[in-house]
C-alpha cells in the first residue's frame, strides 16, 4: 500500500502544472467568475435577428506561447427576450441546445466529435468538442442556460493537447453569482 501511495504522489507531482499566474476574473454584469491564465478582453457583438437585436459579450484571452496549452479561453453570454427561451422549458432548451452545437460545428467546418447532456449548477447545458482545421484544431464547449441568459465556455488548442490541466482548470473555475453577491 505505501508503495501504490508513493508512486500515486510521484505521478501527481510530475503532472505538467499550468501556468500559475492565473488570475480571478469577476463579470458584474456577467454574474460569473473564474480563474484564466492572462487577462480577457471584452468584445460586445450586437446581432440583428428574427427575436430583435442580442448583444453577445464575448470574453477573450488569446495565449501567444507556442508552447501554451490552449491558445484561446473565452467565455461568452447572451439574454434572450422573455418570451423566447428559459431554462424551465426543457425541450425548447434542448431544441436550442443541439442548435447551437451544430452552428458551432458549422461556423469553423469542423466535425463533432463528441457531444452530451450536461448542467450547470442545475441548469439544462451541453458539452462538446469540434476538431477544425484538418484536424489540428480542438474547441472544447461547454454551454447552458440560466433563465433567459445563455452562457458559452470555451478553449481551443491545438489536437496533440486536446486534454490539457488549463482547460479542466479553467471550466472548473467558472461560476455564477446572484446580483446581490456582485457588490462583494
Amino acid at each position: 500500500m505505501t508503495k501504490l501511495l508513493f508512486t500515486l504522489s510521484i505521478m501527481f507531482f510530475s503532472l505538467p502544472m499550468a501556468n500559475e499566474k492565473w488570475l480571478n476574473f469577476k463579470s458584474v454584469e456577467g454574474r460569473f467568475k473564474l480563474e484564466v491564465p492572462g487577462k480577457f478582453k471584452e468584445v460586445i457583438n450586437k446581432a440583428n435577428t428574427a427575436l430583435g437585436e442580442l448583444e453577445y459579450h464575448v470574453f477573450v484571452y488569446r495565449d501567444n506561447d507556442k508552447d501554451a496549452d490552449n491558445m484561446v479561453y473565452m467565455v461568452s453570454y447572451c439574454d434572450y427576450p422573455d418570451s423566447s427561451i428559459h431554462s424551465d422549458s426543457t425541450e425548447l432548451v434542448n431544441e436550442f441546445l443541439l442548435a447551437t452545437v451544430d452552428q458551432s460545428v458549422e461556423s469553423v467546418k469542423g466535425k463533432l466529435i463528441y457531444s452530451a447532456e450536461s448542467n450547470f449548477e442545475g441548469y439544462p447545458g451541453r458539452i462538446w468538442r469540434t476538431d477544425y482545421g484538418n484536424g489540428e484544431g480542438v474547441i472544447r464547449t461547454k454551454a447552458f442556460i440560466k433563465g433567459k441568459r445563455f452562457y458559452s465556455i470555451q478553449t481551443v488548442c491545438t489536437k496533440d493537447k486536446s486534454l490539457n490541466f488549463s482547460s479542466d482548470k479553467f471550466f472548473d473555475s467558472f461560476k455564477l453569482f446572484s446580483p446581490k453577491e456582485s457588490i462583494k
